[in-house]
């Protein structure tokens, strides 16, 4: 099931606080970007994230749940109605994440 584009609306105008958040469409769903690093993505209508450190320690008891068959386990955000959570949520897990990889070749 592809994610609706009404949920990642609502999602991003959640978000709307953070600066430097994006999303990319993908195969039915979206990724989401916060400084250009991946911080987790829509999938099937449901918010999920990377497991940094941080995220875990600002949702100890989140659900692990895969984004697709075959993909890596993410953190279900269920508290997507509270916006300065999300945000801070957002920042947080980009924190956690390496610079990312120019991938331009010279």
């Amino acid at each position: 099931m592809a994610s609706s584009r009404d949920y990642l609306d609502f999602i991003l105008d959640q978000l709307s606080q953070a600066d430097g958040v994006s999303c990319r469409a993908m195969m039915g769903e979206y990724v989401l970007y916060y400084g250009g690093k991946v911080i987790g993505g829509i999938y099937d209508d449901r918010l999920l994230v990377k497991p940094t450190a941080s995220a875990r320690k600002l949702m100890p008891s989140a659900a692990f749940e895969l984004p697709y068959e075959g993909g890596k386990e993410m953190l279900l955000v269920d508290n997507v109605d509270d916006r300065a959570f999300l945000c801070k949520l957002a920042e947080a897990v980009a924190g956690d994440l390496p610079a990312p990889k120019n991938r331009r070749k010279p």
